[in-house]
């Protein structure tokens, strides 16, 4: 009899993979909490025990733990705006929105910062001396070269899923004992506005990009070093071009109407909402109100079956900035931001 449990356990374990692939978005996002929650409410008592964190509006930097590594957090007050234009169909129709106070990483994250995340040697880790930080999910060996020979320090770290994005947003909140993570896509368009309602932070004219942002006419059909052009009014550099940048919304029409701190919660690996506009793209693409769908196509050279949740092997002119709210979510709360629950491609 002993002989046969490794065979039933082994099945059980096939029919309990099968399920789980075949349930809802909605049932997997509740089978990840008994595995991820207790982690998740650990690094929120570091961050609440915290008693570095910064108070009010205050601009502060950071350093990661163990190494020369830091980036810099700009305060975006509260407020009200007007989200999206009537340019273009899914810009439509603008609506009032009211959004929280935050901060925002100046620059988009660099493969300074993110190579610390895919290399624990690197970020100065210990295997088995800091639990959280282990007990994050890393990205696995990548199959393609992910800088695509175009720069590592001072460039933006590109190529990464939603989900790496999210995790990477986990890991920095375990290691630093600050919460990090997406913004939405209401968060990022208010941050890129910066008090401003025309299509580019800085005006109307078009002939201007060049000072603010590196897109199509100057890129030399590349991204750049971040902080090479002039930031928003609010101290932001790089919102527009460069490459695009992940919000936490699923891609979806917006709805009438005046919201609070909208979020559209995913229910599908695509499409996700990106914001910004890339290196890659005309003026008309790299404005406060484009969006872009996610698709995956951007996943075209990975090998992998399926595809792997961790890289955009396609997607060269991609990559992310994180926010820190001023109020730090419950544990619950936390969890859904770092784990969406669509992050396996099902097409």
């Amino acid at each position: 009899m002993s002989g046969k449990c490794p065979v039933i356990v082994a099945a059980l374990f096939g029919v309990a993979v099968s399920l789980y692939a075949q349930s809802s978005p909605a049932a997997k996002q509740k089978a990840f909490n008994s595995f991820e929650l207790t982690e998740v409410q650990q690094i929120r008592n570091r961050i609440l025990a915290n008693k570095s964190n910064p108070a009010g509006t205050k601009t502060y930097s950071t350093t990661l733990p163990n190494t020369t590594v830091s980036y810099q957090m700009v305060a975006i007050p509260g407020g009200e705006y007007t989200m999206g234009s009537q340019v273009k169909k899914d810009e439509r129709p603008p609506h009032k929105v009211t959004v929280s106070p935050f901060w925002m990483q100046a620059h988009e994250v660099t493969w300074d910062e993110y190579r610390l995340f895919m290399f624990a040697k690197q970020a100065g880790e210990i295997a088995h001396k800091d639990n959280l930080v282990d007990g994050v999910s890393r990205p696995t060996r990548p199959y393609v070269e992910m800088s695509f020979g175009m720069g590592i320090n001072g460039f933006p770290a590109i190529s990464m899923t939603q989900h790496a994005a999210n995790k990477y947003a986990e890991w920095l909140s375990a290691k630093t004992g600050e919460f990090y993570r997406l913004p939405t896509e209401a968060e990022w368009e208010y941050a890129c506005r910066a008090g401003s309602t025309t299509p580019f932070y800085f005006g109307s004219d078009a002939s201007q990009l060049g000072d603010y942002a590196w897109y199509s006419a100057n890129s030399k059909g590349k991204y750049q070093k971040v902080e090479t052009k002039k930031p928003n009014a609010w101290g932001l550099f790089d919102m527009l071009g460069n490459v695009m940048e992940w919000t936490l919304d699923q891609y979806a029409p917006y709805k009438g109407g005046h919201q609070v701190d909208p979020w559209v919660k995913p229910t599908q690996p695509y499409p996700i909402a990106v914001r910004g506009g890339s290196w890659n793209d005309a003026p008309p693409l790299v404005t406060c109100a484009s969006r872009v769908a996610s698709d995956a196509s951007w996943k075209q050279q990975d090998p992998q079956l399926p595809k792997s949740i961790w890289y955009e092997t396609d997607a060269q002119w991609l990559g992310f900035r994180l926010i820190r709210p001023a109020t730090t979510p419950s544990a619950e709360e936390m969890y859904r931001y770092w784990n969406n629950g669509v992050e396996q491609d099902e097409q």
